[in-house]
């Protein structure tokens, strides 16, 4: 089985924003599905929804918690469903990245993002996929929070959700190809783009 979490605050107040990007990528995910579940209470602190993508089995969680305690949804997820760390996508917005960048990498810190560093706190390791969705950086000093908190300005929503549907295709991509030749097609066209490669 494979575990994409999606990062991202409960809440209608929060639906729509950049910080919820991870939550958006699931939600398509979950309508691409063959055998769905649809979106149900889990065992843990989180919403699940499970199906398959061709032969393979695809959980998909999208924590209670808000984002700063993101990592006990996702490690009742993993032990509860038995799911190796290998396995795991965790899919995640991205300040560092220009809007509409995506980046597929295994390992790494947290880059300061509270989601990532809960999620690596909980499971003790950082050696988890994490697939970072870029949401621009265009923000004054002492502004993060209210800019992750944002919504797209209406010349940016276009970008935002080409870059939803792309994660969601890399999602596929994953689960059909393996992580690594996912990482190489998925970093390489970002490199052909224009953007520089992981």
């Amino acid at each position: 089985m494979w575990l994409f979490v999606g990062l991202g605050n409960i809440g209608r107040e929060y639906e729509g924003t950049r910080h919820n990007i991870g939550f958006a990528v699931v939600d398509l995910v979950e309508r691409s599905l063959e055998r769905s579940t649809g979106w149900r209470a889990g065992k843990g602190e989180f919403y699940f929804a499970k199906g398959f993508l061709g032969k393979e089995e695809v959980l998909l969680i999208k924590p209670t918690t808000y984002m700063n305690l993101s990592g006990r949804a996702v490690r009742d997820a993993m032990q509860f469903y038995k799911v190796p760390i290998e396995q795991i996508v965790v899919i995640v917005d991205d300040i560092a990245l220009p809007l509409g960048t995506l980046r597929l990498r295994l390992g790494g810190s947290d880059g300061g993002h509270n989601g990532l560093s809960s999620v690596i706190y909980e499971l003790g390791t950082e050696d988890f996929a994490r697939l970072r969705c870029g949401i621009g950086a265009e923000f004054h000093r002492g502004e993060q929070v209210r800019f992750v908190l944002s919504k797209f300005k209406p010349g940016e929503v276009k970008a935002a959700e080409e870059m939803i549907d792309r994660a969601a295709q890399a999602g596929r991509e994953i689960v059909e190809s393996g992580m690594a030749k996912a990482m190489n097609g998925i970093n390489m066209k970002q490199s052909r783009a224009g953007q520089e490669p992981l």
